[in-house]
C-alpha cells in the first residue's frame, strides 16, 4: 500500500517506519524543514529503542521517505494518517488546530478517493470535525477513520509491531477493508482488530489512559498512607497484584506519572466531561493527587537539612519522565528542580538520554554530569526521579564515598531497605519505612 503520515513526532515516525517495515511505501510529511532534511540524510530525531534499525533499513530500501510538501506526500497515497500534536489548552481541552488545519488543506488538494485516519489522540466527535473540514473543499469521495495509538515510549516499536489489539472506528465498508488489509501483518498471532464506531474508538484511547493513570495514582495514595500507618507498600502491592482481577502492572508507587499521554489525556477527558455537563469526579482527584505526588519528596529532603536547602548540592538521577526515552514532558524531575533551585539548592543532574532536552528547556540553571557516579561528587544528597537500568545496581560503597553525606531520596523505590541499612545510608523511598543512617 501507499501511505502518507502527516507529522513525524513519536507517533508519526514510529507508525510510518513500522508500516514501511511490513512492505508498504510510506511518505512522512512535516513542516519542520530542518527536521525533514535531517531525516532525509538518515538522522533519526528521537530516541526510541530499536527504531533506528528499522528507520535506516527502510530508508535504504526506499520504502520510507520524507517531505515538507503535503501535496506530494498524499498524491499517490490511499491512506493518510494524521499524527499531529493535540496539546492541552489552558482549560485542559485538546487543541485540534493542527489536525483541523491539515484536514482543511487536504480537502483542497485531494484528487482521488482517500481514507484519512486520525492517529492522534483526539476527543470524542473529532472524526466528524475532520470530515467537515475536508468536505468544505473536497470534490472527491473520502472517508475519515479513527485509529488511536497505544504506544508506550520506550517500547513503541514492539507495541506497534505486536499490538495487544488494533482499535478502528469506521462507518465505511470500503475504508474498513483497506484498514483490515493494512493491519493483518501485525495481528498474525491472533490479537484482535476491533472495529467500532468512530466515537467509541476516540473514547477508548482516553478511557484506557485515564484508567491506567487512575491505577498509578491510587497506588501512590496507598503508598503515602502506608507511611502514615507503618505498612510496607511493597508487601501491599504484591498482595493486590496477585489478585487476577487487579493484576500486577501499574502498581509500582513513585513520584507520579508524566509524559505526553497520561497528563494530557486525563485533562482532555475531564474537559470533555465538563463540556457534556458530566462530572468526572474521579479524574479531578487523580489530577490533584498526581500534581502533589511529583514533589512529594521535597519536604522530606528539606527536613533532612533542618529546613534549609540554601547552598546544598543535590545530585539528581533521571530527567526523562520514564526510562528508555528522552521525553521530558511533565517529568517529575523538572518539578523537583523548580522547587530545589527556588529553595537555594544547586542541582547536578544525569540522565542517559534526556539531558540535551532539559538543557534546551532550562539552560544552565542546573549542572549536567558526564555520568551518574560523577553527579555524586561533592553532593550533599542523591535524589532519584527516573528508574533507568544503570541506576539499579550501583556500587553502594562508591556511592557513599562520593557523597558528602550518605543520604538518598528515591522516588522510584529502586533499592532494598536492608541493603541501604547495611551500607549506612539515610534512605527515604515511597510507601516504605525510612532507613536512618548509622554514619
Amino acid at each position: 500500500m501507499k501511505i502518507a503520515v502527516v507529522g513525524t513526532g513519536y507517533v508519526g515516525l514510529v507508525s510510518g517506519t513500522c508500516f514501511a517495515e511490513t512492505g508498504n511505501d510510506v511518505v512522512c510529511a512535516d513542516i519542520d524543514e530542518k527536521k525533514v532534511a535531517a531525516m532525509q540524510a538518515g538522522q533519526i530525531p528521537i530516541y526510541e529503542p530499536h527504531l533506528d534499525v528499522l528507520f535506516e533499513r527502510n530508508i535504504k530500501a526506499g520504502r520510507l521517505t520524507f517531505t515538507t510538501d503535503l501535496a506530494q506526500a498524499i498524491a499517490d497515497a490511499k491512506l493518510i494518517f494524521l499524527a499531529l500534536p493535540t496539546p492541552p489548552g489552558e482549560d485542559g481541552s485538546a487543541d485540534l488546530s493542527y489536525v483541523l488545519g491539515v484536514a482543511d488543506e487536504l480537502g483542497k488538494i485531494m484528487k482521488d478517493y482517500k481514507v484519512v485516519i486520525d492517529k492522534s489522540t483526539v476527543p470524542v466527535g473529532t472524526a466528524e470535525k475532520v470530515h467537515a473540514a475536508i468536505a468544505q473543499h473536497a470534490t472527491v469521495d473520502f472517508d475519515v477513520v479513527s485509529n488511536p495509538e497505544f504506544l508506550r515510549e520506550g517500547f513503541a516499536v514492539d507495541d506497534f509491531m505486536k499490538p495487544d489489539r488494533v482499535v478502528i472506528g469506521c462507518s465505511s465498508a470500503r475504508a474498513q477493508n483497506l484498514m483490515e488489509e493494512l493491519y493483518k501483518p501485525f495481528v498474525r498471532q491472533g490479537n484482535p482488530i476491533l472495529f467500532m464506531d468512530e466515537k467509541s474508538a476516540e473514547l477508548t484511547k482516553y478511557a484506557a489512559n485515564s484508567f491506567l493513570a487512575t491505577k498509578i495514582t491510587f497506588m501512590n495514595e496507598v503508598a503515602n498512607f502506608c507511611e502514615i500507618v507503618g505498612a510496607d507498600v511493597d508487601k501491599v502491592r504484591r498482595g493486590m497484584g496477585t489478585d487476577t482481577r487487579i493484576g500486577s502492572r501499574f502498581l509500582f508507587p513513585g513520584i507520579g506519572y508524566g509524559g505526553s499521554c497520561f497528563p494530557k489525556d486525563v485533562q482532555a477527558l475531564h474537559k470533555s466531561g465538563e463540556e457534556a455537563q458530566f462530572d468526572f469526579g474521579i479524574l479531578t482527584s487523580v489530577m490533584r493527587a498526581n500534581e502533589a505526588q511529583k514533589t512529594i519528596l521535597f519536604d522530606p529532603l528539606r527536613d533532612y537539612f533542618n529546613g534549609n536547602l540554601e547552598g546544598k548540592r543535590i545530585a539528581l538521577w533521571g530527567l526523562a519522565f520514564k526510562p528508555e526515552t528522552d521525553d521530558i514532558r511533565e517529568a517529575p524531575a523538572l518539578y523537583m528542580i523548580e522547587k530545589l533551585t527556588a529553595a537555594g539548592a544547586t542541582v547536578v543532574a544525569y540522565d542517559p538520554e534526556a539531558m540535551d532536552n532539559v538543557r534546551e528547556r532550562i539552560g544552565d540553571r542546573i549542572e549536567y554530569a558526564e555520568g551518574h557516579l560523577q553527579a555524586l561528587d561533592r553532593a550533599d544528597a542523591l535524589l532519584i526521579c527516573t528508574e533507568w537500568q544503570v541506576f539499579r545496581n550501583p556500587n553502594m560503597a562508591d556511592v557513599k564515598e562520593r557523597l558528602n553525606a550518605p543520604a538518598v531520596f528515591d522516588g522510584r523505590n529502586l533499592y532494598d531497605l536492608d541493603t541501604m541499612r547495611q551500607h549506612g545510608f539515610y534512605y527515604k523511598s515511597i510507601g516504605r519505612s525510612t532507613v536512618h543512617s548509622n554514619a
